[in-house]
């Protein structure tokens, strides 16, 4: 099923799994025409293209990478009603890897390709009257606190951050930019009960409340005429603990 040149489809980075296919998951349900991007070909990918969503391959390890796969967007579509920016990598400092290239990784993926992306796709957000289209960056709850054994994860995360605040500057009022920082909203499959207890442990409120907590602000983001250059923690309260 292909994208018609009126609609405006939401893109979301990195949606082979996780949050990134639930959203994905949400917004086709709602007959709400999606792209997403995916560098590894998960069986969900199969199932979203099935369900209508144009899936593209994306490797934004390389700038060249990321321009191939603006122009692969551009080719499907003449305007965006979104661009979820939900592409990561979870490195951490480590002796198989020199600290430069772990830096190198990460700020590629956090901040390069949401950058370049937010550059070259402007266009297509562009022109649909006030508060039309949305920009949403996930960043992570490590950028109030830090993370000693994700130095540079962290670090490339709190860019992000920013550039929300300075994307927000340059595209209103047509374009909100808004970043939403969760911890700990959903268990790997592998994660053990001890790890699942400890991390419950460091919240106030004790859960792991599941994709739809972020589905609701990502609808309500969109849906705002008002709100944008903020950060919206999904924390659990664990800055309280």
């Amino acid at each position: 099923m292909g994208i018609t040149s009126s609609a405006r489809p939401v893109l979301i980075t990195g949606a082979g799994k996780r949050i990134g296919l639930a959203l994905a998951r949400h917004f086709l349900a709602q007959q709400q025409p999606v792209i997403i991007s995916y560098r590894t070909r998960y069986a969900a990918v199969d199932e979203l293209e099935q369900a209508g969503a144009v899936c593209l391959y994306g490797d934004f390890s390389s700038n060249d990478g990321i321009t191939q796969f603006a122009d692969a967007v551009k080719q499907h579509c003449a305007g965006l009603r979104a661009i979820v920016h939900n592409a990561s990598a979870w490195l951490a400092e480590s002796p198989d890897l020199s600290p430069a290239a772990t830096l190198a990784a990460m700020l590629q993926i956090h901040v390069n390709t949401p950058y370049l992306l937010n550059h070259l796709l402007e266009p297509l957000l562009r022109g649909r009257g006030h508060a039309s289209a949305d920009i949403i960056h996930f960043t992570d709850y490590v950028v109030e606190r830090g993370s000693d054994k994700h130095i540079a994860y962290a670090a490339s995360k709190a860019a992000l951050d920013n550039l929300t605040r300075s994307f927000a500057r340059k595209l209103a009022p047509e374009v909100k930019v808004n970043a939403i920082a969760p911890a700990m909203i959903m268990f790997n499959d592998h994660d053990d009960a001890q790890y699942r207890q400890e991390a419950l442990n460091k919240s106030l409120m004790k859960i792991a409340p599941g994709e739809q907590e972020i589905i609701a602000l990502v609808d309500y983001l969109l849906s705002s005429q008002y709100v944008t250059g903020r950060t919206h923690a999904v924390d659990g309260g664990r800055p309280l603990r």
